[in-house]
Order: C-alpha cells, then sequence, then structure tokens
C-alpha cells in the first residue's frame, strides 16, 4: 500500500503539560482509522498536525507531493451570509454539478431536506453540520480527515455517512482519520483503531470492539494495576460478545480469544432483580400517554407534531427512543415530565413517581457554578445504593471520571462533557425512580460512556434515553421506539436497523418529504453510490476466508499438539527437545499470525 502522509517525532506542549510526546506514525492506502482516548488527550491536536492545520513544536509532518487532504473542523467553519447552495458548491452552474452522480449521492444523503436558497446563518446545528460535510464530500480528496462528524446527526444521517465511507474508495485505495465518540460507527468503518493517551498514540488493528479485546489483553499481559478499569473493560467486552448479530460478525481465532477472557464476567445487568426493584419503588402505574395529540407549539392550528399516540412506561422499563430532528423526541420527554400539555387526550402519572431529566444544554448547573464538583453532589446525598452497592459521593464521583483532585475544580471551570458527567451524578443521587436523558452521549468520551453505562446498568428504576447513539441504545435499553415525523410513535421490536429501514421505505414511498426548498436534481440517499469491490473480487475474498478458516484450524490442533508435548518434555527436563519444540511453535505462531491478517483483508472487501 502506497504511503499518504504521516508524522516524525511530534511534541506538543500547552503551558506545563505535554499532550504530545515524539510521536511517529503515518496513513497508508486502504486505511480506514479512528481515534478515541478521553476528552483533552490530544485528539483533535493531533488530527490538526496531520491535516497541516498547525505545527508541532518539535517533529514533522510529511505527505506525498500529489495527495488532497480535505478536513472538517469541529467548530462552525462555514461563512454565515452565504445561501446553502452556495456553501455547498461555489459559484459552479447547476448542470456541472448536477450531472456528477457522486455529487448527487452526497446531496441527497445529507442536504436533501435543507432549504437550498436559505442562508447558513439561519440553520439549525445539525443542518449546518450537514451542509459542511456535504461541502467536503463533493470534493475528490485522496484523505479525509473528519473530527466529531456524527456531533448533531440523527441516527439516520450517521448511517448514511457510514455507507458513504464504506463506499467512497475501493478497499486499497484512498484513507480517512475519524475521531469520534460513536461506538458503533467506529466499529462500522474502521479498520484500524489509534488510542490517543498519556501523550503517546497506541495502534491496534479492527474497530472499536477489536480495540476494546486488544486493550484488555494488553493491560492483563502487562499486569496492570487497574482493577476497575480493567472490570470496566472486561464488562464491555461481554456485551459486546454477546451483541447484536452484525457485531459478533468477527474472525473465529478472535471470538475464541473473548470468550476465554470474559468467561467470569457477569451479564451487564440482571433485569429480574432490576425490575423487582423498580416495582417496589414505583408501584404497578408509572407513566401513561393515552390518545395523546399536541399541536406544534406557536404552530398554526391543525399542524400536529403528535396524532392520537398512546404509550405506557412499565416499572423497570428501559426504552430507547430515535427518530428524525424536529420530529418531536425532547417534546416527548416534556410531555412525560409534566411540563407541558397535550392538546387532547391523557397523561396518567403514578402517584410514587419521582421524575429527573438530563436536558441537552445542562443549564441546571448554573445555579451551583460557585460550587466545587464534590460539593455539588455531597449538597444533594453524602451515599447511595447502586446495584446492591454501597457508594460515598467521593467514590461515584471517581466512577465517572472524577479524580480526586477535579473532584475540586469549581463548576464553572468544568467542560461540556465534565458538566453532563456531574448533572447525570447530581440527578443520580436525587434518587428518581423514572430518568430520561436527551442525547446523554454529547461531549463524552468513549471511556466515559462505557462509565456511564456501567453505572446505569446498576439503576433500579424506569429508563428513556433519547439518542443517536444506536450503540448505547442498544447497550442500556431493552426496547426502543421511533418517531418518523409523521405524528405517529411506533415500536421496533427490530431495534435502530428496523428504523433506518422503516425510514427508507417512507422515503421511497414519498408519505415522508424532504424541505420543499432542495435542490429538485438532488437524489434520495438510495442514488448510486460509488463502487466499491467487484463482484470478481468478492468471490475470491470469499473463497480464501473459507480457505484461512480451514488453515487456522489445522494450525490451532497443530499448536495444541506441540503445548502438550512441550509440558511432557518440561516434566522429564529434556531441554533440548523442549527448545526445538519452542522453535516450531514460534513458527507457526507466524504463520497463524499472517494468516490472521489475510482473513482481515479479506474481511474488508466483503465489508464484513
Amino acid at each position: 500500500m502506497a504511503h499518504l502522509l504521516g508524522g516524525e517525532n511530534l511534541t506538543v506542549s500547552f503551558a506545563t503539560r505535554t499532550v504530545l510526546d515524539g510521536v511517529t506514525l503515518g496513513l497508508e492506502d486502504g486505511d480506514r482509522i479512528g481515534m478515541v482516548g478521553r476528552n483533552g488527550d490530544g485528539k483533535s491536536t493531533l488530527m490538526r498536525l496531520l491535516a497541516l492545520r498547525s505545527t508541532p513544536d518539535s517533529g514533522r509532518v510529511t505527505k506525498r507531493g500529489d495527495v488532497n487532504v480535505g478536513y472538517l473542523d469541529q467548530g462552525d467553519v462555514l461563512d454565515g451570509d452565504l445561501t446553502v447552495g452556495a456553501a455547498i458548491v461555489g459559484d459552479r452552474a447547476d448542470h456541472e454539478w448536477a450531472a456528477n452522480a457522486k455529487i448527487r449521492e452526497v446531496m441527497g444523503g445529507l442536504v436533501g431536506d435543507v432549504d437550498w436558497h436559505a442562508n447558513v446563518h439561519a440553520l439549525s446545528g445539525g443542518q449546518k453540520r450537514r451542509v459542511a460535510l456535504a461541502k467536503l464530500l463533493i470534493e475528490d480528496h485522496d484523505v479525509i480527515m473528519l473530527d466529531e462528524p456524527t456531533n448533531h446527526l440523527d441516527v439516520e444521517g450517521v448511517a448514511w455517512l457510514a455507507r458513504h465511507l464504506k463506499t467512497r474508495w475501493r478497499a486499497n485505495q484512498g484513507a480517512f482519520l475519524v475521531v469520534t465518540h460513536d461506538r458503533w460507527f467506529l466499529d462500522e468503518v474502521c479498520n484500524y483503531t489509534w488510542e490517543v493517551h498519556d501523550a503517546m498514540v497506541d495502534m491496534f488493528d479492527g474497530g472499536y470492539a477489536a480495540y476494546v479485546l486488544a486493550r484488555a489483553e494488553r493491560d492483563r499481559m502487562a499486569s496492570v494495576v487497574e482493577g476497575k478499569r480493567q472490570q470496566l473493560v472486561k464488562k464491555e467486552l461481554a456485551w459486546l460478545r454477546r451483541g447484536a448479530p452484525a457485531r459478533t460478525a468477527k474472525p473465529k481465532f478472535r471470538i475464541e480469544a473473548a470468550n476465554d477472557l470474559i468467561a467470569d464476567v457477569p451479564d451487564p445487568r440482571d433485569s429480574v432483580a432490576l425490575s423487582k426493584m423498580a416495582t417496589a419503588r414505583l408501584g404497578k402505574d408509572v407513566l401513561d400517554l393515552e390518545n395523546v395529540t399536541l399541536d406544534f407549539l406557536g404552530g398554526e392550528s391543525g399542524q400536529k407534531l403528535f396524532d392520537n399516540i398512546t404509550l405506557r412506561l412499565a416499572p423497570g422499563e428501559r426504552l430507547g427512543l430515535v427518530g428524525v430532528n424536529g420530529a418531536g423526541k425532547s417534546t416527548l420527554l416534556k410531555l412525560l415530565n409534566g411540563e407541558i400539555q397535550p392538546t387532547s387526550g391523557k397523561v396518567k402519572r403514578g402517584k410514587t413517581v419521582v421524575t429527573a431529566v438530563l436536558t441537552q444544554d445542562v443549564k441546571e448547573l448554573d445555579d451551583v457554578s460557585d460550587l466545587r464538583v464534590i460539593e455539588v453532589i455531597e449538597r444533594e446525598k453524602r451515599s447511595f445504593s447502586v446495584g446492591g452497592k454501597e457508594f460515598t459521593a467521593g467514590q461515584l464521583v471517581e466512577q465517572l471520571g472524577f479524580t480526586k483532585e477535579k473532584q475540586w475544580t469549581p463548576v464553572s471551570d468544568l467542560s461540556g462533557g465534565e458538566r453532563r458527567r456531574l448533572q447525570l451524578l447530581r440527578l443520580l443521587v436525587g434518587e428518581p425512580n423514572v430518568l430520561m436523558l436527551d442525547e446523554p452521549t454529547n461531549d463524552l468520551d468513549t471511556d466515559t460512556l462505557a462509565a456511564v453505562e456501567d453505572v446505569l446498568d446498576g439503576w433500579p428504576g424506569t429508563l428513556v434515553v433519547v439518542s443517536h447513539d444506536r450503540y448505547l441504545l442498544e447497550r442500556v435499553t431493552d426496547n426502543q421506539m421511533a418517531l418518523l415525523g409523521d405524528g405517529k410513535l411506533r415500536g421496533l421490536p427490530g431495534g435502530v436497523d428496523q428504523y433506518l429501514e422503516l425510514r427508507e421505505a417512507a422515503l421511497a414511498s414519498g408519505a415522508i418529504g424532504g424541505g420543499s426548498g432542495a435542490p429538485t436534481s438532488a437524489s434520495s440517499s438510495s442514488a448510486a453510490a460509488p463502487s466499491g469491490a467487484s463482484e470478481a473480487e468478492k468471490r475470491e475474498a470469499r473463497k480464501d476466508l473459507n480457505r484461512i478458516d480451514r488453515q487456522l484450524g489445522k494450525i490451532s490442533q497443530q499448536e495444541e499438539k506441540l503445548h502438550t508435548q512441550m509440558a511432557a518434555k518440561s516434566e522429564s527436563g529434556d531441554f533440548d527437545a523442549l527448545g526445538e519444540l519452542n522453535a516450531k511453535l514460534q513458527e507457526l505462531l507466524e504463520e497463524k499470525e499472517g494468516l490472521e491478517l489475510e482473513w482481515l483483508e479479506a474481511a474488508e472487501i466483503l465489508g464484513e
């Protein structure tokens, strides 16, 4: 594979803190890289360096002369005075871009429902993000760098972006580097993972699931004394192994390794025990919406956001809500919480119900901005129980990533992700029995998300989660429902995949239209996509997979036989023979590693 760009001995320091220390890495054709790490550890800094948007204190970034790099920043970089059309295609005539199938596919997938003639400054955050993405993706770049591209995108938008990136180039062409907290997205599109931590970068084969396994193995082999973190990683790994079929389509050798590692890990949560506890705390009645209709707030009479919907929440139920932007997900939470009243229908609330809502903007912390983190929690309660275990306020705060030093930070100095963690803790220690979370993953890194999920696993109550993060929804909720933008609420026994199928069918039939100002020549998201591997290449890849599986099976048998022979020679003290057997074993392991790499390359061609 051809080298595209790279960094040599990159070092960056801010004040007294070193963010990157002598980092050397590179991107080659075919690389699909996801970058993970704690907030503030240098992910965005490294991406800006590689995109030549900033310079290191020492070291250098080099790229092949003809390589074209596209870069999407976290911030809003569009000219607010431009129209949507001008921001995306510039002064190109309509026939120039409309004749290009690749450009039409991007337009249909990202901005088909955005007013083509609206000014950028009048758009919502999600619309601006999609316009910026469209502007980047219609260009022919050899390398694409995306910093939190899924922020403000709904489930449908995230799925479209994943599909586009998987088919944008052939398997051995182009490269992209993406920073995101969306773990489903990482697993779906990446073949390598970079973990940025402690001023260094560790590299792993595979997406998020493979990274979690490799990190757990690395920690165990190095005898790292990080008990809490190891257990959390193993628990996350257990979920990955027991999760949806799409996530377990991994090589057999990886599945066997995962099974050995998590053999002693319990299920993420004891649903029966939690249900009993929730019933005891809540009684039989929780929250019910019966034949509820709600007009658009501030809209004309007769315009309905919800049209005769019914929803009944049971004690201990864990419900996930997905839907297009503007379909009313946050409004539904306000109805359940009693903040607004329906136009018609009934909202029934159990006598013992105590609700708590984590909002998107976390403005609730403004009234305690002068306090320190630990003071905010101790002000509510000094100890409480999670999953049958007693925690002090300090222990719980530490579990969600606030170190002993960080616990004494004033609330006013916290980052967005830290404020979100603190407000969630504040809600939990108030001991509600109905918890509603509105986009809880915003601004959180993958380690913090795993810690939040661990806390929610042991929380006995009714949980309602609104999120575009399908990994989180599958992880912490047992049932999902959808708002499709037509005023109805639908159950999703098939999960998020079923929601995407419903949306695709509705758009194809015209039952749910896009924005009236969209360019008429832009196609839907089902427009022809750039071709991936050819059918001949796929047939050859399937043959390779079958062949490699057979070879790996034979090697496993030989490996087991060699271990038995070595054990016998060790007991007899025949160290010369033991050395010969060990040399054979090392040759066998090298052959096995080569076959595993071949397996992964063939699986990538097939998109598995």
